[in-house]
């Protein structure tokens, strides 16, 4: 096992009794070791049986995971989930629902009974705290992440005593989707046939995670497909997929509202309750539009809406400011340009979202026709790792996967460049391990949520 630097962790017990946010911070910097067994990632992923399928796959994406480990403050994570919980009232008001289904397509109006798997939630831990930087409604990675926890070793004495204890969390996600089902047709029938529907899936770069949730759904009595979207048929009564009918669809398409035409038959099906679709295209229109987050993060809006007090500060001080951009207001984003991040309104997997500081201005001209909104910049914070016995610096962002308001899992990304981009050698999605705050955090805590 590596050790870290005795200097670089001297501090730590001292800050641990002290300060929760510091501790992190200091472990961040200072325990460069590699946490993750190599190994026991590979049985986690693959299994005994080693299936050269599954394995050629994983080799190709040789930065899905990083080798260790990201240190959070027990502060910051309970900061990450009030902010959720605040944003989750704030879509059950009336007055919100309706401005933001009043300028989405018409598949968005359309309001199932499913609840929508796999919301994440993004943040940047800034001077100020957790800063939510996007909402995205088809989070991708999150039982890569389960099976990544099992890989873990303490790197250290310092590290060990960090570790919480093991979570069923393929339990929590296949009761989300039974729950999904239940949801949609009551308990009348179990849930028994599963498609997993992405364009091309076997060329996403999440491919790996379609064929382990594949195995979890079999492990559990389902039969379940990997498919593209142009397998499927609406006849009239059922979506059907390789002559079976589908009870529900898993859906990782980026096609949010459904309106490319190769999707017409899971669109028809979504839209005649033929089909349980989760997530679907009303979850995009009232979470991950970006230019929600201007109303989101507006004290006054969301006071219009009739959001509580405490939701309005809440939200106004965790998210950094967000404004649309119009083409009249050009000049004066390009005059400001270095502290804006730039986003398409519909944007995913930080496609076609710059820095403002890196735009040359053939793009900003595109980004000034619209479609775009402006998020004040919050620098990432860092953490230090080692590759290939060398220290390098990575940038982070913490995902938290939520379903109806509570959060099932937080996880880090881990890249170097602009944005994450699962291209950089010893990046790639990292573990959490909460660090606990010392007694007086955890009473305030249990006073406010008293």
């Amino acid at each position: 096992m590596n050790e870290p630097l005795p200097s670089a962790l001297a501090e730590l017990p001292a800050m641990l009794q002290q300060d929760c946010r510091a501790a992190a911070e200091l472990l961040n910097r200072g325990c460069a070791c590699i946490s993750l067994d190599q190994t026991a990632l590979q049985r986690a992923l693959i299994g005994e049986a080693q299936s050269p399928a599954q394995a050629g796959s994983l080799a190709s994406r040789p930065h899905l995971f990083a080798d260790g480990m990201v240190f959070v403050s027990e502060a910051h994570l309970r900061r990450m989930a009030e902010v959720v919980a605040a944003v989750e009232r704030i879509v059950t008001l009336p007055a919100y629902r309706a401005t933001m289904l009043a300028r989405a397509p018409a598949s968005a109006r359309h309001t199932p009974p499913a609840a929508g798997v796999f919301l994440g939630y993004d943040f940047h831990i800034g001077s100020a705290g957790p800063q939510l930087i996007e909402i995205n409604t088809n989070a991708g990675g999150a039982l890569l992440n389960a099976r990544l926890l099992r890989a873990q070793r303490a790197c250290c004495p310092s590290v060990a005593s960090l570790f919480p204890p093991a979570t069923a969390l393929e339990q929590q996600f296949i009761a989300m989707f039974r729950n999904e089902w239940r949801l949609a047709r009551g308990d009348a029938a179990p849930l028994s046939v599963v498609a997993i529907v992405d364009q091309a899936p076997e060329k996403q770069y999440l491919a790996p995670e379609f064929e382990l949730f594949r195995q979890l759904f079999v492990a559990h009595g389902m039969t379940a497909f990997i498919v593209d979207p142009a397998e499927l048929v609406d006849d009239g009564e059922r979506l059907r997929c390789r002559g079976q009918a589908v009870d529900l669809v898993y859906n990782r398409l980026t096609d949010f509202s459904l309106e490319d035409p190769a999707h017409a038959a899971l669109r028809s099906a979504y839209l005649g309750q033929r089909v349980v679709l989760t997530p679907h295209p009303q979850l995009h229109a009232l979470y991950a539009d970006k230019r929600n987050l201007v109303r989101l993060g507006d004290a006054q809006r969301l006071a219009a809406f009739g959001a509580a007090a405490d939701d309005q500060r809440c939200l106004a001080e965790s998210i950094p400011r967000t404004i649309e951009v119009l083409p009249g207001d050009a000049e004066r984003f390009w005059a400001s340009r270095k502290q804006w991040f730039f986003k398409p309104f519909a944007g995913y997997g930080s496609k076609a979202a710059y820095r403002g500081d890196k735009l040359t201005r053939r793009v900003f001209e595109d980004i000034a026709a619209g479609g775009y909104v402006a998020q004040a910049l919050v620098a990432p914070s860092l953490r230090r790792l080692l590759v290939d016995g060398s220290e390098q610096e990575f940038k982070l962002d913490l995902r938290n996967y939520v379903y109806r308001g509570q959060v099932q899992l937080v996880v880090a990304r881990l890249y170097q460049g602009q944005t994450t981009n699962f291209r950089t050698p010893g990046g790639g999605f990292a573990a959490v391990l909460p660090v606990p705050c010392p007694g007086q955090d955890r009473q305030e805590h249990a006073v406010r949520q008293g």
